[in-house]
């Protein structure tokens, strides 16, 4: 079978749009092991054999989904924190698009979740890659005087950990209808801490 290649139609492009849709449904709502190429397909609405002209596996589908997750997030919070007039007011602004973006891709958040056990270095890469932006915006911040001077590394870690807890327990779990007011509530954390 020869390799996939990227189409170069714009059918051939629909074409595999459907195919990763279908697959972040399906794998999102069954998990990597239970969903099946012929499940994809099908609701792709296109024939088996196509599913082999744009991705020779469903672990190729599925690493392109977790990629796909990590720049459609960025572009997302990056879009979403441009009109901050401060690294603080950014946080604010990112972790409200953070929560509002898992809740209208919960799918491709549930699919970088099992690529802990799927795919553990796209797993990393999806997190690490994150971190290293998020780390030199920090450093930026430090630079400019608008936030403290602290470990960016570790900070970058820490309220990514927060976003991605907070993006389970209140849209995953469905536990909360009201993602502003978890926002306003993690955003106090953020910029005062816990001291009193």
């Amino acid at each position: 079978m020869n390799a996939p290649t990227k189409p170069k139609t714009k059918r051939g492009k629909t074409r595999r749009e459907q195919i990763l849709r279908a697959a972040e449904r399906v794998i999102g709502q069954r998990g990597f092991t239970d969903a099946s190429i012929a499940e994809i397909t099908r609701e792709a609405g296109t024939a088996l054999g196509t599913f082999y002209i744009y991705f020779s596996s469903k672990e190729e589908v599925f690493r392109e989904l977790v990629a796909e997750m990590g720049h459609m997030t960025r572009a997302v919070l990056a879009e979403a924190t441009t009109p901050a007039d401060s690294r603080l007011q950014a946080e604010y602004l990112g972790l409200k698009a953070f929560l509002r973006f898992v809740a209208d891709h919960p799918a491709l958040y549930r699919i970088v979740e099992e690529a802990r056990f799927v795919d553990p270095e796209a797993y990393k890469d999806y997190f690490t890659s994150f971190a290293e932006a998020y780390r030199r915006q920090l450093n930026r911040a430090t630079q400019t005087e608008t936030i403290r001077p602290g470990n960016a590394e570790v900070r970058a870690w820490a309220l990514m950990g927060m976003a991605k807890t907070l993006g389970e327990r209140y849209v995953l779990w469905g536990e909360s209808d009201d993602l502003d007011q978890i926002a306003d509530d993690a955003f106090d954390l953020i910029r005062h801490g816990l001291e009193p």
